[in-house]
């Protein structure tokens, strides 16, 4: 057996990565493309590989020539006319090459595990594609497949129907042909087609109509959850660098995005926050309908959206003001913070990372789950010289809540005070009486004018892409200085119309939220089971974790995302939590809970052995 490889194109689209050499010498983490399949191919018993090059092709002649003349059999093909044709001209250069022995055959923009040619290479179809079910990123040649595995159509790009996106796979871009197929029936197809239509073609083309004709002839072998991606420009580059970094670099490049986590589809994400259990259906479907017409038009300004907004949480439209995600209102109120703010650890750190350490007047809880109450801190802050203070009810990431009615009396004390108080209740849906829980009333605000109330819709209605949130208050002064601050038009027309008709699935909501109350109790009985952790109650959609066998936070977080594809938050770098390993663990769908736990439970027993060998 032979490989051949295509390596001829000029990589247009990735610019300056591109400028002095062909794609398959781009480094991703540091190794180039071409030592990373050499190396793979290198352990297959090949008589030969044979590269096909073109533009910049000296230049990777050289570099192949001098790092592996003497460790692999390397023939090269030249395609002197790259810019004026496609990889079907650089195959037909190597049509003598194909016909004389089988092929494993593979485009060089690739990167894979080291699986996939030992996948090929012993799967006993002699002609075979491997196929990867389709997924968002993916472009290019699809296949569709029948229950034999039979490939029975090539789907070119100008053809593809999302419609019927479910049904199809992604050519991998990596075959292997048998010498019979290719003589008698690659080759001359492939003559016959150039001869017709030129050689500004794709080689999956004549895959297409030998297979329109013969629909067993060329087999999909499926390849499930290995890695592989394909690098046309810079952001094919950066994700392929975080799905194959090192093991020193794998968290980081994950964690560092801060979301975009459809480009993973295989990553379970229980490091964001969000409502597993809405929206519906319903509430989708009525979006995806509306989908033209909200792109093609502009939003609202802001006073219609706090119009919306007020509308449905029972705010006045001048004490509600909606923001590009509760984010874009925190820093706007805490950027205007001049006093002493005071803050209590550990929690959400948005809010204090944006002041001054100068300007935080810290309250520490003292007890191994992270509890406190309203008479604990007013004791605490009673003589301090504090102009704000926030409070996060749930907190993050502990859990901990304050009834109502302490929150309550809590923003009269801090009247009598002069304390201007910061109630975040992003979390406040998830508790177990949260219909009666939320301060967004306008008679608990104008009764409380020190009061100022922060949601974020991300998190509770499961929206995160549309990023909405909103801030309450009886201040007037409050939000025209927010308004001040941001875009008139800071949300766009996706978000606005989400606010526009999601008070007609409010009995959906209320319904999403006694499930999710369900579910987090089943979930928290399932991960008492793991050995390694302690679970600390919790009135929010996340739990609080201590690990408890000698493993570090770092490290059970990098084993469940190398191992198990499994993102949780490490919490250790965070306030007040630097003295004991803590993780926090976003609760999903049952399905989704199922999987961690038992990764947990895997892991427990790996951990187990190991310690048992020591």
């Amino acid at each position: 057996m032979q490989a051949i490889i295509l390596a001829a194109g000029m990589g247009r689209r990735l610019g300056k990565y591109t400028e002095n050499n062909t794609k398959c010498m781009l480094q991703v983490n540091g190794v180039r493309l071409i030592d990373r399949v050499l190396t793979q191919l290198s352990s297959l018993p090949l008589k030969r590989i044979i590269i096909v090059v073109g533009y910049q092709g000296q230049n990777l002649i050289d570099y192949v020539t001098s790092n592996y003349q003497d460790k692999l059999n390397i023939e090269f093909i030249n395609n002197p006319i790259y810019d004026k044709t496609n990889n079907i001209y650089s195959l037909a250069l190597a049509k003598e090459k194909l016909q004389e022995d089988d092929t494993i055959l593979l485009e060089s923009d690739l990167i894979f595990s080291d699986n996939l040619f030992k996948m090929i290479y012993e799967c006993q179809m002699p002609n075979v594609a491997l196929v990867a079910k389709y997924e968002s990123w993916m472009d290019g040649t699809m296949v569709r497949i029948d229950e034999d595995q039979n490939i029975i159509n090539f789907i070119p790009k100008q053809a593809f129907k999302y419609s019927e996106k479910d049904f199809y796979y992604k050519t991998v871009n990596i075959y292997k042909l048998s010498r019979d197929f290719s003589s008698n029936k690659y080759v001359p197809f492939l003559e016959a087609y150039s001869k017709a239509l030129g050689m500004n073609e794709y080689y999956e083309q004549v895959l297409r109509v030998i297979t329109m004709i013969d629909h067993a002839e060329m087999k999909a072998l499926p390849i499930g959850d290995e890695k592989w991606y394909e690098i046309d420009d810079i952001q094919d580059l950066d994700i392929a660098e975080a799905i194959f970094a090192d093991d020193n670099h794998l968290l980081q490049n994950y964690s560092r995005r801060y979301g975009g986590y459809w480009r993973f589809p295989k990553l379970l994400d229980f490091c964001y926050l969000v409502n597993p259990y809405f929206p519906t259906s319903e509430l989708i479907e009525e979006m995806q309908s509306n989908f033209s017409t909200l792109l093609q038009n502009y939003p609202s300004g802001m006073a219609i959206n706090a119009l919306l907004a007020g509308k449905y949480f029972n705010v006045e439209q001048k004490h509600i003001v909606v923001g590009n995600g509760a984010a874009e209102l925190i820093k706007s109120i805490m950027e205007h913070e001049t006093g002493k703010v005071g803050v209590i650890y550990p929690t959400f750190e948005e809010y204090p990372h944006r002041l001054t350490q100068e300007n935080i007047i810290a309250f520490h809880t003292n007890n191994s789950d992270f509890r406190y109450d309203t008479n604990e801190l007013m004791d605490y802050f009673g003589d301090k010289d504090l102009s704000t203070l926030l409070i996060i009810n749930p907190d993050n990431p502990s859990g901990n809540f304050i009834p109502i009615n302490d929150i309550l009396h809590l923003a009269q004390w801090a009247k009598t005070k002069n304390i201007k108080l910061i109630v975040d209740e992003s979390f406040v849906d998830f508790t177990d009486d949260f219909s009666h829980n939320s301060l967004l009333n306008d008679d608990i605000l104008e009764s409380h004018p020190n009061l100022i109330v922060v949601k974020s819709i991300s998190k509770s209605y499961g929206v995160p892409g549309l990023r909405l949130g909103v801030l309450a208050t009886a201040d007037e002064h409050c939000i025209e200085q927010i308004k001040k601050d941001i875009s008139i038009w800071n949300i766009n027309s996706f978000a606005e119309f989400y606010m526009q008709i999601f008070g007609k699935y409010t009995k959906d909501y209320q319904r999403a939220c006694q499930l999710f109350i369900q579910e987090r109790t089943r979930f928290f009985n399932r991960l008492q089971t793991v050995d390694f952790l302690r679970i600390i109650p919790s009135q929010a959609n996340y739990f609080l974790c201590e690990i408890s066998n000698g493993i570090s936070s770092k490290t059970l977080t990098f084993m469940l995302l190398k191992e198990y594809n499994i993102l949780i938050k490490d919490c250790k770098t965070k306030t007040g939590m630097n003295t004991k390993e803590y993780v926090r663990i976003a609760i999903r769908n049952p399905q989704d809970n199922d999987r961690l736990v038992d990764a947990l439970l895997q892991l427990n027993i790996k951990l187990s052995a190991l310690e048992k060998r020591k």
